[in-house]
Formats: C-alpha cells, sequence, structure tokens
C-alpha cells in the first residue's frame, strides 16, 4: 500500500494542507480571506448556488437513473448487459466533447430552443442555470446508475413475489419491500453525483454565464486571473467543510435506514 499511500500523500493531503495554511496566513487588503467570504454577498450567494445546483442534479439522476436501474437488474443477462453498455456509453467519449454536444444542442434557435418552442416555452437555454443542471445530470448519470445497480441485484426477488402472493399489489410490494431494500443504492448514488458536482467546472463555464457561475469557477478566478491564493484557498476550504458535512449526514441517514446497525 506504500505506494498509493505515497501517491495520496503527495498529490492531495500535501496540496490540501498548503490551500488551507494561505486561506487562513495570506491576507489581501489586510483582510482575512474567511472575512471576506463571508462579508461578500455575492460569494456566499455562490456557495448556495453550488450547492443548490447539486441537489438538483443530484434529483435528476435518481430520477432518470432509478427506473432504469431497476430494468437492469430484472432483465435477463442479454438485456442486462445491451442497457448497461449504452449506461457506461458515454465513459468512452471525452468530457470535453461531451460538453460540446450540450453547446451545439442549447446554441440559440438549436435542437433544444426549437423542442421548447413546440410546447410553448420560448427563450434561450444557453447562458442560464438550467443548462449547466441539465448537462451535468447527463454527464454523472453513470454514477447514479452504477450503484443503483450493484445494491438491487443483492434484493432477493423472492420477497416481492411472497408479498404479492399473501394479496399485495405490485406496487404496495415495491414500496414495502424493495425500494426500502435499494435505499443503501440511492444514498451511495445521490451522495457520489452531489459531491461530484460541487467541483464541476468544465459545464458550468461552458454553458453558464457569469451570473449564474459555481464555486469551481470562482476558485478559478481567484487563483488563476487575480492570483489570490488566500480567498481561492478559503473558498476551497468552505467547499470541504461542505462535503464533509454532506458526508456526515448522508451516514447518518443510512444508519437510521440500517435501523441503527453500524
Amino acid at each position: 500500500m506504500a505506494p498509493a499511500l505515497l501517491l495520496i500523500a503527495f498529490a492531495i493531503l500535501y496540496p490540501l494542507a498548503t490551500s488551507v495554511w494561505q486561506s487562513i496566513t495570506l491576507r489581501e487588503e489586510g483582510t482575512n480571506a474567511y472575512a471576506w467570504v463571508f462579508g461578500n454577498s455575492v460569494y456566499l450567494k455562490i456557495i448556495w448556488r453550488t450547492i443548490t445546483t447539486g441537489l438538483f442534479v443530484a434529483a435528476i439522476c435518481l430520477a432518470a437513473g432509478y427506473p432504469l436501474a431497476y430494468l437492469i437488474s430484472s432483465s435477463g443477462p442479454r438485456v442486462a448487459a445491451v442497457l448497461m453498455v449504452f449506461t457506461i456509453l458515454p465513459f468512452w467519449t471525452s468530457l470535453l466533447v461531451r460538453v460540446f454536444a450540450w453547446l451545439i444542442l442549447f446554441q440559440p434557435h438549436g435542437i433544444a430552443d426549437n423542442a421548447l418552442g413546440l410546447i410553448g416555452f420560448d427563450g434561450v437555454l444557453l447562458g442560464t442555470r438550467w443548462a449547466p443542471t441539465i448537462a451535468m445530470a447527463q454527464l454523472l448519470l453513470p454514477f447514479m446508475v452504477l450503484p443503483l445497480v450493484a445494491s438491487m441485484r443483492g434484493i432477493d426477488k423472492g420477497l416481492v413475489r411472497a408479498a404479492e402472493s399473501l394479496g399485495a399489489s405490485p406496487f404496495r410490494a415495491f414500496r414495502a419491500i424493495f425500494l426500502p431494500l435499494s435505499m443503501p443504492g440511492v444514498v451511495a448514488g445521490s451522495l457520489i453525483v452531489f459531491i461530484m458536482s460541487l467541483g464541476f467546472y468544465l459545464a458550468p463555464a461552458l454553458l453558464g454565464s457569469p451570473s449564474s457561475s459555481l464555486l469551481a469557477q470562482a476558485m478559478f478566478q481567484q487563483v488563476g486571473s487575480l492570483l489570490n491564493f488566500g480567498r481561492g484557498g478559503a473558498l476551497a476550504t468552505l467547499l470541504l467543510v461542505v462535503t464533509f458535512g454532506v458526508l456526515g449526514t448522508a451516514l447518518a441517514v443510512r444508519r437510521v435506514l440500517s435501523g441503527g446497525r453500524p
């Protein structure tokens, strides 16, 4: 394990410790970086927008991924293999190419705008908050489906059939038995998608606008453009705190769902 631990220490722990230290010690115009962040309403809105966007992306992925994962877990080997190939097919294409594909779809008077115009919604999606949200949901969907499939394949389908044989309707058997047993996969997939969306940079930068920027863009601006390493480190540290807070909440929820078992 020594090579992996050394790589983690060199590539993650050292830069992280450096960022945290700079966020505490470096001062811009005599102001502490954290005091500047919490005293700036613009960046507080960016932090809140980042969290809510992550929740939206996780909700969209769960709504789209749960039926697909259920279909994969309940289908025969051949159908499940074909569906799994289509699920992981986006991984075969560069992330930059996929984001540019969404840029083409969302361009003014493009396919997306024309389709929305047919149902009575006029306006351009590109540059709004919803363009990167939709693109991020598509890009992160496999990270929701794969944990759900792994969780659902471990559920004994005989329990659902037994409930139906005792008089429960298919929907009630699903709601009372299958859905609770699949909750570990729901929590794991939602957690992965949410945390990954917090640090997403490419899709918001290309599909959004400055008025809908997220925390990763704000960090890049402070460090890459303004060379304010203290403020960039403070934003990165706050993002890390939010991530650990989400992890702690997810562990607490999982403990409750498992009846208090560790």
